[in-house]
């Protein structure tokens, strides 16, 4: 079955959820838009991504993240022309993989989070890492030092259980299959309200 968020109960704002450690062991599902969801990294052509030298960037300073971090794993991630979905799993300090999130208070709706995440080895600082490097390698091909590549905020969602993580998996690895219906596709933002099914907004890093 593929993987579909729920526009009606999770398209809302509200604050970053309240006592969550998002440097705990568990998995989650993050979405990172360009700046002005402007197609930089490639182009999809017949259902499949080709990588120009900026998305090859992207996607091998990602693999990177999985290495340089040695609490990180890195699952299903696909890299479309202006923005990359990724599962990453984090483990616990002794090595042990929990990829479901623990805490079971955890309401089931998208959070609207305000503030950056810049503990040590949380989601906010490895995607915050992730972006600066990124943006200095492009920024250094393009001549165009400074430049912001990314938007400022970035899509976050728990993941709780098993068949949430093998939805989410799913519905990365068709991604590019449904790029032509997908609402970050330029031809479709005119219709698309600003905002994104299902996911946390993290504003910052």
């Amino acid at each position: 079955m593929m993987y579909r968020y729920d526009h009606s109960i999770h398209h809302r704002k509200s604050i970053r959820l309240k006592d969550y450690d998002y440097s705990q062991a568990g998995a989650y599902f993050v979405t990172i838009c360009t700046k002005n969801k402007e197609c930089l990294l490639g182009d999809v052509v017949d259902g499949k991504m080709q990588f120009n030298k900026y998305g090859q960037i992207v996607e091998r300073e990602w693999l990177r993240t999985g290495i340089i971090r040695q609490n990180v794993q890195i699952d299903e991630f696909v890299v479309m022309p202006n923005h990359i979905h990724v599962i990453i799993v984090l483990n616990d300090v002794v090595g042990a993989t929990r990829w479901v999130a623990q805490n079971k208070t955890i309401p089931n709706r998208a959070i609207h989070r305000i503030a950056p995440t810049f503990q040590s080895n949380s989601i906010g600082a490895i995607i915050g890492q992730f972006k600066s490097i990124v943006t200095k390698k492009i920024n250094l091909i393009r001549s165009t030092p400074g430049a912001p590549l990314w938007q400022r905020n970035y899509y976050e969602h728990i993941i709780r259980n098993e068949g949430d993580m093998n939805g989410i998996r799913e519905y990365v690895m068709n991604n590019t299959l449904r790029w032509i219906e997908d609402e970050n596709n330029p031809v479709n933002l005119k219709t698309v309200k600003h905002g994104h099914r299902g996911l946390t907004i993290q504003k910052g890093g």
